[in-house]
């Protein structure tokens, strides 16, 4: 069964529309690939033969504001390709936008700020990625950032105290030495991702184009320091350590070498660009540990709150974001450049 992992919701203070400056930078840092897949990759044409509608899905667009900037960017990059390949001026085609993210996703913040200028038709679209969620054939250019990393649920070897996959003491796999964690993580991304790819080639129309970014390293490593913050908790007596011990965080951060082998595995798209990039992060390069925390626990609060309850997740995420200064000195220490994976299918 799917689990739905949803970002802070409202505009509160530690709401994800208030606090996604993190998922914002991803986004610009792909920018130019996502324009370059578009105007050197996309055959519009043959898409435009039997339809003057262009359809464009963002699977994991949370809510807002950074998925309606992606969507403008790709919009605005779509009319211009169809300025170099067909003079459209007279019979201009219109853009159908769908904003998909889990049932409980608040689609309610998400269409409250949709842009009033926009020159596209909205739909929400709820329901998780990983299964489908347009007819056969229907989808010109899907998108989606900061998402594919989520799994839909925590691999079953990390829920049982005799599997030598038990990770106790961490709250993920990124920093632990236990391959069978790891391993564990991998082996659920392969499914998920099979299972995202097979939706996506029934739904996207032959020719027409997926872009996936997701973050790879550096603020990574930051999550584990919730984790050090529940630690606390368990060594004054707060907390029972075998809470902690169950609790994992449902991300895997794909390298490219598990992109291409559930792709391959998949047969249904063709690579056209994928690479490791290293975009500037404001964030990482000043070391801004109270924003990047604060960014966190707009991504993780409901997890903490679902496995724990909402005293320990509150103590536990004030906690974190009071270490900033200690978080900031330990990531000047342990420098390591911003990195994303950015990637582009074709469908066959």
């Amino acid at each position: 069964m799917t689990t739905s992992f949803p970002m802070n919701s409202g505009d509160g203070a530690y709401s994800f529309s208030k606090n996604s400056q993190l998922a914002r930078e991803v986004l610009d840092g792909a920018k130019v690939m996502v324009r370059d897949a578009i105007i050197q990759k996309l055959d519009i044409k043959i898409m435009l033969s039997s339809s003057n509608t262009i359809r464009i899905a963002d699977f994991g667009c949370s809510v807002g504001p950074n998925t309606f900037i992606a969507m403008q960017h790709v919009v605005q990059a779509l009319k211009d390709k169809l300025l170099q390949v067909t003079n459209y001026t007279n019979n201009i085609p219109e853009f159908q936008i769908f904003f998909n993210d889990h049932v409980i996703n608040d689609f309610n913040t998400l269409f409250r700020s949709l842009p009033i200028d926009r020159s596209y038709y909205a739909f929400g679209v709820p329901g998780t990625f990983h299964g489908r969620l347009f007819p056969s054939r229907s989808i010109h250019f899907a998108h989606s950032s900061c998402a594919i990393h989520w799994l839909s649920k925590i691999p079953k070897e990390l829920l049982d105290e005799k599997s030598p996959a038990w990770n106790r003491g961490s709250i993920h796999y990124i920093g632990t030495s236990n391959v069978e964690v790891v391993n564990a993580y991998v082996a659920q991304f392969e499914k998920d991702m099979e299972m995202l790819l097979n939706a996506r080639a029934e739904e996207i129309v032959e020719g027409g184009m997926m872009v996936l970014v997701t973050p790879f390293a550096s603020y990574t490593r930051l999550m584990n320091f919730f984790g050090s913050s529940l630690m606390d908790l368990v060594n004054e007596g707060t907390l029972d350590e075998s809470l902690v011990d169950s609790f994992n965080l449902p991300m895997y951060f794909p390298s490219p070498e598990d992109i291409t082998k559930v792709v391959e595995k998949n047969g249904c798209f063709s690579i056209e660009r994928m690479e490791l990039t290293y975009p500037k992060s404001k964030l990482v390069e000043e070391a801004d540990a109270k924003t990047l925390m604060i960014n966190l626990r707009a991504v993780l609060e409901g997890l903490i709150i679902n496995h724990f309850g909402s005293k320990i997740a509150e103590e536990a995420c004030a906690r974190t974001i009071l270490k900033s200064e200690e978080i900031s000195t330990w990531m000047k220490a342990n420098y390591e450049k911003s990195c994303q994976l950015f990637v582009a299918l074709k469908r066959k």
